[in-house]
C-alpha cells in the first residue's frame, strides 16, 4: 500500500469525469486540490459527503480550491448520482483503478465479519504546487467538509 504523507508530491492523476470531461492535477497547477475518495456513488455515507462538499463549494472556490470526488464508479453512474442529488462538486471515475491504487486508498476493509476490497474513505489537500499538505484517512463524514475548507482557508 502506498503511504501518502504531507509534504509529498502527490500522485499525478489523469480522470475521466462526469459530464463527459477529464479533470488532471496537472491541469489543476496553481490551484489548491482536494480529492476526496468515497467507496460507491449514491450509498447514504457518499451522497451525505458529497451534499456536504457541494454545500461549501462556493467557499472552496473563494479559497481558491477545487473539490473532486473520486470512486471507482463508472461516469455514466457518477452522472446518475450527481444529478439525482444536486452534487456541485466534480466528480471523477478511477474505473481504471490507478488513482486508488496511487493514493493507498484501495484497502482490505471487514464488514460484519466479512472481508472485502475497497476504497478507504479518505481526503488529500494538495497546494498549487502539487504537494501534499494535509490527508484524512478512515474519514467520518459528519463535520468533514467543514475541517477541509478551513484546512484549505488556512494555506
Amino acid at each position: 500500500m502506498t503511504d501518502i504523507t504531507a509534504g509529498m508530491k502527490a500522485p499525478a492523476f489523469d480522470m475521466a469525469t462526469d459530464g463527459g470531461g477529464r479533470v488532471s492535477l496537472d491541469g489543476l497547477k496553481g490551484k489548491s486540490v482536494v480529492v476526496y475518495f468515497y467507496p460507491k456513488a449514491d450509498t447514504p455515507g457518499c451522497t451525505t459527503e458529497g451534499q456536504d462538499f457541494s454545500a461549501l463549494i462556493d467557499d472552496f472556490a473563494a479559497a481558491g480550491a477545487v473539490v473532486i470526488g473520486a470512486s471507482r464508479d463508472p461516469v455514466k453512474k457518477l452522472d446518475r448520482f450527481k444529478a439525482k442529488r444536486e452534487l456541485k462538486v466534480v466528480l471523477a471515475s478511477d474505473e481504471p483503478e490507478d488513482v486508488t491504487n496511487a493514493y493507498g486508498v484501495w484497502v482490505e476493509k471487514t464488514l460484519y465479519g466479512r472481508q472485502y476490497m475497497g476504497i478507504e474513505r479518505a481526503t488529500f489537500l494538495i497546494d498549487g504546487e502539487g504537494v501534499v499538505r494535509r490527508v484524512w484517512r478512515k474519514v467520518s463524514v459528519k463535520g468533514h467538509a467543514a475541517e477541509v475548507l478551513a484546512a484549505v482557508q488556512s494555506l
